[in-house]
């Protein structure tokens, strides 16, 4: 009893000090770290929130669902502030554009007509060419210069009386340019059917360019036959044979210019006059064109001795590409 007694007497237990241990959850992590510590109750109301079930978040308005849905409703798209209400034009509201050789005499009245229109035109191009003219504009300027040495210096500087005889010389001036340039009016008032008709009788084959039911272009041309057959043959086809192509006309409306439309009427040509006078026929502008008249001398004349290069250019490549399809 004593040795037992002694035993319990003696015997001391012994208490672990657990501060020292590693903590083992997240919090206790954190609370170990100083100035971090965390309140187990908030990672319980987390882990709380976390396992709530879909209808519980559901009922919170201001929380986002962020399960995937089968449907959703989009707002419409707001049209763009560019777009226009103009229905774009169908291909087949677009006219076609044809070549044809013109048979009846409306027809060709219309191209003759089209014709006269660009002779008409001519006035204004002659007209440019006279205004910016060199030798006028310093004639003009000559007679400013005389109406500020009389009226600014003898009349003592009167700058009404300047204006006025200013003014009066140059109105003066455009109506004497007016005036010189209407001769192409007259000749383009002289191109009448009988224009159209050759010495034998024959009329000239008349090519027209169509927009729809528009005439745009009209290019005239003369087969001549050739000189050697005349008289001998009394079938025209045959005298034809060794004969040319003379272009007496070509034209397009101003708003169709630069297109490729008088190309076209030039390779038409081309293969009408090898068609019918020969592979090997020439074909050339008309000395005497339809545009070639000219009422001014011909030093005001450059320009339109431009376009004539420029339309001898334009004929010399079309039977340039001929010559290549040949060989």
């Amino acid at each position: 009893m004593d040795g037992s007694h002694h035993m319990a007497s003696t015997t001391t237990v012994t208490e672990l000090d657990l501060s020292a241990c590693h903590p083992n959850t997240i919090a206790d992590r954190i609370n170990a770290v100083p100035g971090l510590k965390t309140s187990t109750a908030f990672f319980t109301f987390l882990r709380a929130n976390l396992n709530l079930p879909h209808s519980a978040m559901s009922s919170n308005v201001s929380t986002p669902n962020l399960l995937p849905h089968t449907s959703q409703t989009l707002p419409p798209i707001s049209p763009s502030p560019l777009a226009t209400n103009t229905p774009l034009t169908a291909l087949d509201d677009i006219p076609p554009l044809s070549l044809d050789i013109l048979t009846t005499r409306d027809d060709k009245v219309s191209a003759l007509n089209l014709v006269a229109d660009s002779v008409a035109q001519q006035r204004q191009r002659a007209s440019l060419s006279l205004i910016f003219h060199p030798l006028l504009l310093s004639a003009l300027c000559v007679l400013l210069a005389g109406v500020y040495q009389f009226a600014w210096v003898r009349r003592d500087r009167d700058l009404g009386m300047v204006l006025t005889l200013g003014s009066g010389v140059i109105m003066s001036y455009l109506l004497g340019i007016r005036y010189v340039a209407s001769g192409y009016i007259q000749v383009a008032e002289g191109l009448k059917w009988d224009w159209l008709v050759a010495d034998d009788g024959e009329e000239d084959v008349v090519i027209g360019t169509r927009f729809g039911t528009e005439l745009i272009g009209a290019l005239v041309l003369r087969l001549e036959p050739n000189p050697s057959l005349v008289g001998k043959k009394k079938n025209r086809s045959l005298s034809l044979k060794g004969g040319k192509g003379v272009i007496r006309a070509w034209t397009t409306k101003m708003r169709y210019r630069g297109k490729g439309v008088g190309g076209d009427m030039l390779r038409e040509a081309v293969r009408i006059t090898r068609e019918k006078c020969g592979r090997d026929a020439q074909v050339g502008f008309a000395k005497e064109h339809a545009n070639s008249a000219t009422v001014l001398p011909e030093m005001f004349n450059k320009v339109f001795r431009q376009e004539e290069r420029r339309a001898a250019q334009a004929l010399e490549t079309v039977l340039g590409e001929y010559e290549k399809r040949k060989r």
